[in-house]
C-alpha cells in the first residue's frame, strides 16, 4: 500500500502566513494595552476628583423644563425621561428632514433633467447655492432672519381661525380620541385590507391580459362610506382643540416650534440638494435604449419612468442615499446651536453640566447616535438587497 507523502508546515517566519498572524496578534495586544491604559487613568482622574462612575444619576431629579416633549414631562422626573424626550426630540426632526428631503430631492432631480430649460437651470441654481452652504449657516438664517422675523401672537398671520404662525411658533388644532374612534379605526383597517386584494388581483390580471384597473376609486369609496357609517352609529372618531389666544400666547392645539422648523427647513434644503444629483446621477446610469424600448412599446413618458428607469436606477441610488439618510440624522445634532431640545442638547448639554458625568452621558449620547445609524444602514441595505439583480 502506497504510502501518502508527509507535508512538513513551515512555522518559521520566513513563512507568510506565520508573519500574517504575528502581526495580527501584535496589534490586538497593542489596542487591549492603550484601551487599559486610557480607562485606568480615566477611573484613576475620576477617583481624585471625587466624581463616581455609574449611572445612577439617570434616577435623579432634573429640576428643569423642555419647551417641547413628545411624551409627558415635569421637572420633578428623572434624567432618564430627559434622556427619552431628547431622543424622541432626535427622531422627530431626522424622521420629518428625511421624508422632506427625500421629496424635494426627488422632484429636483427629475427637473435637472428636464427638456424644459427654465425649469432645468433654475433646479441647477437651487442644488450649487444650498449644497455650498454650510447646514449651521442655513439653519441660522431660518431661525434669526426669518422665522424669529414674523409677528407676535397677537399679530399672527391667521387661516380659518384654526392655525396662528407667529414668532412662537405655527399653532394648529390637536386632534383628541372621540366616542367614534374604535368604530373609525375598522373603517380603516377593512379599505386597506380590501386594497391590497384588490392590487394583487390586479396585478395578476395585468400579468396575463394587459388590462389595467385602477384600485384606488373603489378602495377611496369604500372608505368614505364606512367612515360616514361610523360616523352615524359611533359618533366622531375625533375631536379637535383648537388654540386660542390667552394674555401673550395661544393655548391649546399643538404647536410647531420655531427651533424645530429651522432645523427642519435647513436640514430638508441642504440634504435635498446632495439627493438631487444622486437622482439624477441614478437614472442617467439607466442605457438610454431602455427609454427608446419603453417609447417603441407606447409607454407614457410617466409609466416609463415609473415602471423600466426608477426599478434600473434605484440600485444605483440607494447606498448613497442611505450615506445622506446618515447625514441628516447626524447634522440634527446642530440643533443644539439654536436650542432645540435634542439629545445633544438635554443629555449630553444640560444634565452633562448638571451632574458632571461626562463620560456617561457623551458615550450613551455616542452609542444612541451609533445605534440609529446602523438600524438606519440595515434597513437600506435590506431594501437594496431587495432590489438587486439576481443573475441566473
Amino acid at each position: 500500500m502506497q504510502q501518502r507523502p508527509t507535508v512538513k508546515r513551515d512555522f518559521s517566519l520566513s513563512n507568510p502566513a506565520v508573519r500574517a498572524w504575528l502581526y495580527q496578534l501584535l496589534v490586538i495586544v497593542i489596542v487591549i494595552a492603550v484601551a487599559g491604559y486610557l480607562l485606568h487613568n480615566t477611573v484613576t482622574n475620576l477617583a481624585q476628583r471625587g466624581i463616581t462612575s455609574g449611572f445612577a444619576f439617570l434616577n435623579n431629579r432634573a429640576g428643569f423644563g423642555i419647551v417641547q416633549h413628545l411624551i409627558d414631562y415635569q421637572q420633578d422626573d428623572t434624567y432618564a425621561r430627559v434622556f427619552l424626550v431628547g431622543l424622541l426630540n432626535t427622531l422627530l426632526v431626522s424622521a420629518l428632514c428625511i421624508v422632506f428631503a427625500s421629496v424635494l430631492g426627488f422632484m429636483l432631480g427629475l427637473a435637472r433633467l428636464s427638456d424644459n430649460w427654465l425649469l432645468r437651470k433654475l433646479s441647477t441654481v437651487y442644488i450649487e447655492t444650498f449644497r455650498n452652504i454650510p447646514p449651521i449657516l442655513q439653519i441660522f438664517f431660518w431661525y434669526f432672519a426669518v422665522l424669529r422675523n414674523l409677528p407676535g401672537p397677537r399679530q399672527a398671520l391667521n387661516t380659518l381661525d384654526i392655525a396662528f404662525l407667529s414668532n412662537r411658533g405655527l399653532y394648529l388644532p390637536a386632534g383628541e380620541w372621540g366616542p367614534g374612534a374604535l368604530g373609525a379605526l375598522f373603517a380603516l383597517l377593512i379599505p386597506l385590507v380590501v386594497g391590497i386584494i384588490l392590487y394583487r388581483r390586479n396585478k395578476q390580471i395585468h400579468a396575463l391580459t394587459g388590462q389595467y384597473h385602477r384600485t384606488w376609486p373603489i378602495v377611496l369609496a369604500l372608505l368614505v362610506v364606512l367612515l360616514g357609517v361610523s360616523h352615524a352609529l359611533s359618533g366622531p372618531a375625533l375631536h379637535w382643540d383648537i388654540p386660542q389666544l390667552k394674555g401673550f400666547n395661544f393655548q391649546g392645539g399643538m404647536v410647531l416650534i420655531p427651533e424645530l422648523a429651522a432645523l427642519t427647513l435647513a436640514l430638508s434644503v441642504y440634504t435635498s440638494a446632495f439627493i438631487a444629483e444622486i437622482i439624477r446621477s441614478g437614472i442617467q446610469s439607466v442605457s438610454y435604449g431602455q427609454h427608446e424600448a419603453a417609447r417603441s412599446l407606447g409607454l407614457p413618458n410617466p409609466i416609463t419612468l415609473r415602471k423600466v428607469i426608477l426599478p434600473q436606477a434605484l440600485r444605483v441610488i440607494i447606498p448613497p442615499l442611505t450615506s445622506q439618510y446618515l447625514n441628516i440624522v447626524k447634522n440634527s445634532s446642530l440643533a443644539a446651536a439654536i436650542g432645540y431640545p435634542d439629545m445633544v442638547s438635554l443629555f449630553a448639554g444640560t444634565v452633562l453640566n448638571q451632574t458632571g458625568q461626562a463620560i456617561e452621558t457623551i458615550a450613551i449620547t455616542m452609542s444612541v447616535y451609533l445605534i440609529i445609524s446602523l438600524i438606519i444602514s440595515l434597513l437600506m441595505n435590506l431594501y437594496n438587497r431587495k432590489i438587486a439583480l439576481v443573475e441566473r
